[in-house]
């Protein structure tokens, strides 16, 4: 973990001390052919292969921001290669692998998959993801292509790397003149911040957007009290019982006094959806995100929010991840082209300025170089805000094989608390048998 943080602390520094403009992430394309090998990454992508027509079908999900950089990346990318069509899916993170499993099994699943961590081991366990050894890694770190091996197998490609934090809106903390989150507060600072908050908010407003139902919220948690990661190394859950009841309990309270979102506002909630997430509407003021999705925030209301780190306990909660990852189809009859696609992806320069941080930070470093001079507001917000939190961040762990799923059955137990059909002492119980199902399927 030593050097993956030592390249973060080097990169940001970098960034920061040499950023000279603000125009747009987004960029169009600049000449940096002499400056490193990104220029051989375009020349291979370009009339590569047999020069027959191939069509990749590529699948991801993100905000807006990121559908419109992919697609304007594979726009470069066609140009470079004419012999290459596209046909894209994209959508939200609801209903994603829902959607995979299915074309999986009959055997419809794209060329191109971005993966998540939770699901990495899984897919790779079950011989579905194809081998990357073939993408140039030279100017990625070691340790940041780790976070895409199962086994020694590079079976999914890094993207970016983001950090886990809080958003609030600035304004409204600023006109209830509360003192505000900041990085390194703690827990007890986030308590009293919800009941200093929402003795000014009133009745209708909320301070904290209820995210008890994702697991990364429990799992922050846990890290910051010194219990470690909700795995152990053998891959049980390892969700620690005192802990998380004591969770759970606060979080029910919270909820009474209107700290948090009651429950049918929380099921309706969606991250970063203009019309839906509960922050940019103004229902609540704070919850945790991505620093990857810090542009997209910022673009629907410029100027309004703020970050913190993810409150500390003993320790601090938060940690670092790859913020998501293409992996390739086994099945596919494309392999090499969609290898071929992901080397240009990660690697090319000119495709760095396309996607900017919409993935969150590039993972090649003469990338990261290259677009040091074209980093909006947003992307020094986000650079800043990971700088700052890399110190004290968590180690990543991806999570063991077969649990893929355990985050869905985790949000419906919690769900359950939320509507006051369940006990915190109940519902561990319920999450120890659901827990001990998967461990049982894992085995087979």
């Amino acid at each position: 973990m030593g050097n993956f943080k030592k390249w973060f602390f080097v990169t940001a520094l970098i960034v920061l001390v040499t950023v000279t403009s603000a125009c747009g992430g987004n960029g169009g394309p600049v000449n940096t052919a002499a400056q490193d090998g990104s220029d051989q990454s375009s020349k291979a992508a370009n009339g590569g292969g047999n020069g027959e027509e191939v069509t990749l079908t590529i699948a991801w999900w993100g905000s807006q921001a990121r559908h419109d950089a992919t697609l304007q990346a594979i726009e470069q990318y066609k140009v470079l290669n004419p012999h290459v069509n596209f046909q894209t899916q994209f959508s939200g993170w609801d209903g994603y692998y829902d959607k995979l499993a299915v074309q999986y099994s009959a055997k419809k699943a794209p060329d191109i998959i971005q993966m998540d961590a939770a699901y990495l081991n899984d897919y790779a366990g079950r011989d579905l993801l194809a081998d990357l050894k073939d993408v140039n890694s030279e100017y990625i770190e070691a340790t940041v292509l780790d976070g895409g091996k199962v086994q020694g197998v590079q079976y999914a490609m890094p993207l970016g790397v983001a950090a886990l934090g809080m958003v609030y809106d600035k304004t409204v903390v600023d006109k209830l003149d509360l003192q505000a989150p900041e990085i390194g507060w703690t827990w007890d600072d986030y308590f009293a911040f919800g009941e200093a908050a929402k003795a000014k908010l009133g009745e209708d407003k909320y301070v904290y957007v209820d995210q008890s139902g994702d697991l990364v919220d429990y799992t922050a948690y846990q890290y910051s009290m010194g219990k470690g990661y909700i795995f152990d190394d053998s891959g049980n859950l390892a969700i620690d019982k005192d802990t998380w009841i004591g969770f759970m309990t606060k979080m029910g309270e919270m909820r009474d006094k209107g700290i948090l979102t009651p429950a049918d506002i929380t099921t309706t909630d969606k991250e970063l959806d203009p019309q839906l997430d509960n922050v940019i509407i103004g229902n609540a003021v704070a919850r945790h995100l991505f620093s990857n999705q810090i542009g997209s925030i910022e673009a629907l209301k410029p100027n309004t929010y703020a970050y913190a780190s993810m409150p500390y306990g003993t320790e601090s909660g938060g940690w670092l991840k790859p913020g998501m990852f293409w992996s390739v189809n086994a099945q596919s009859t494309n392999q090499a082209e969609a290898v071929k696609f992901i080397d240009w992806f990660v690697n090319d320069q000119e495709a760095g300025q396309t996607l900017g941080l919409t993935r969150g930070t590039p993972i090649n470093s003469k990338v990261i170089e290259a677009l040091t001079p074209t980093f909006s507001d947003a992307d020094k917000i986000s650079l800043d805000f990971l700088e700052k939190v890399t110190p004290d961040a968590q180690k990543f762990i991806n999570d063991p094989k077969g649990w893929g799923n355990f985050k869905n059955d985790y949000k419906t137990i919690v769900e359950k608390l939320q509507y006051n059909q369940s006990t915190p002492e109940q519902a561990y119980e319920e999450l120890i048998k659901t827990g001990n199902k998967y461990a049982e399927e894992a085995k087979k």
